[in-house]
């Protein structure tokens, strides 16, 4: 028996699947995914509250929509752990840190011929970022003498979030 419906009927050609953050100040986010990674809002899914918090949002990413929601009193923040794939990994680390992200890991090659990269938003949302790099070769794996970088520096940043 299937369970996912196929992508060729998910409405609005969307995702499967598709992430929803609960942040403090969702404009400010909402503002921050917009300049790093040049998309905009669906301006028809913005709900604001008669406050103004936002009880609803999305930018879509691809075919992806991010939902976002401000948190609301007595609501834990919620934060995303969240993969994107890009033209160019320094590129996007570039914009983020201009808007107070923090990069927890710079561009390393990866495995199967991609870079990878990871910035923490001001929202405490980590981002891996993904680029191909046909030609590249993979590295060696840090229990044959490379580099943990890949490992380490994620490690790092999750134990500043406790």
């Amino acid at each position: 028996m299937e369970i996912l419906l196929p992508p060729q009927s998910v409405p609005t050609a969307g995702a499967v699947l598709n992430p929803f953050v609960i942040v403090d100040d969702a404009a400010g986010f909402i503002g921050f995914v917009s300049d790093v990674f040049g998309v905009e809002e669906a301006a028809e899914a913005r709900t604001p509250m008669p406050d103004g918090k936002l009880i609803h949002a999305q930018l879509r990413l691809g075919t992806v929509d991010l939902m976002v929601v401000d948190r609301l009193a007595g609501w834990p923040s919620r934060p995303g752990l969240l993969q994107v794939w890009v033209r160019d990994v320094a590129t996007v680390l570039r914009r983020a840190v201009a808007h107070d992200a923090t990069v927890v890991t710079e561009p390393t090659p990866f495995y199967g011929e991609s870079t990878l990269g990871r910035m923490l938003d001001p929202w405490a949302n980590i981002w891996w970022l993904w680029a191909p790099a046909p030609g590249q070769p993979d590295p060696t794996p840090h229990w044959d003498g490379g580099p943990d970088v890949i490992f380490s520096t994620l490690d790092k940043a999750m134990k500043s979030l406790t």
